[in-house]
């Protein structure tokens, strides 16, 4: 997701890589992130150093893992600067964490960047208010093997809409996992009435189209209000 983002970024006239950062002893230190992410030489070395880059950024853009988000936030709130967290799989004493921070800090903070997987939430709600009663619901999703959380963040985000909109426990809505080969992500809710069912999909091709809406939420959240956002409010769904 890292090359991804940058990538994209070097594309976007908007945007400007200031910086890029990787784990101490990861074998990417040292190289061009423009290089490294295949879209030539843009003259930004990676670091190990948050600290170092982010004082020359506006916000930054945290993909990592579950056990540097809280870490990366706070880094973030003591510089002053904004944060986009596409990072998923955090504990519930993480999320809190996560939120207490966000009271000083504008974070734009999302299961899933992607523009299309946030109008299926949308949908399945609305779906789940109609049909809920009616007919059985349950959620399939299919991700690469490589993928360390299961379900994903994704599909959790499903479950908790449904919950919310046929008012019963998550625990109530049976999830599908499988991780098989190069799959980026498929997601899929399933409505089984009498003689008839509903099924809404959404299927990822590319990294790309979460890297596009990482640096739509980037652009989003500068100058915006300390607060925990979500991609609803970058792309006004409510």
């Amino acid at each position: 997701m890292g090359q991804r983002i940058v990538a994209n970024a070097c594309a976007d006239q908007e945007v400007k890589i200031v910086g890029a950062v990787e784990a101490p002893g990861q074998t990417a230190l040292g190289k061009d992130a423009g290089e490294l992410a295949g879209c030539g030489a843009c003259g930004v070395v990676i670091s190990d150093s948050l600290e170092k880059v982010l004082v020359l950024a506006d916000l930054v853009v945290d993909f990592s893992h579950v056990e540097a988000t809280v870490p990366n936030l706070k880094m973030a709130a003591r510089l002053k600067k904004a944060a986009v967290v596409g990072t998923t799989g955090h504990r519930p004493e993480q999320i809190q964490e996560i939120e207490r921070i966000a009271r000083d800090l504008p974070v734009v903070m999302a299961a899933n960047m992607s523009v299309g997987v946030n109008v299926l939430w949308k949908i399945t709600e609305e779906a789940a208010t109609v049909l809920g009663k009616i007919f059985n619901v349950s959620v399939r999703e299919v991700h690469h093997i490589h993928k360390k959380d299961k379900p994903s963040g994704t599909a959790l985000e499903i479950v908790r809409r449904l919950a919310n909109a046929l008012r019963v426990a998550p625990e109530r809505i049976p999830v599908e996992s499988i991780r098989e080969g190069e799959v980026v992500g498929d997601h899929s809710v399933l409505f089984s009435g009498a003689g008839e069912s509903l099924e809404i999909t959404h299927r990822a091709v590319s990294r790309d189209t979460f890297a596009l809406g990482a640096l739509r939420a980037a652009k989003w959240i500068v100058g915006k209000k300390p607060g925990l956002y979500s991609m609803v409010d970058v792309l006004e769904l409510k």
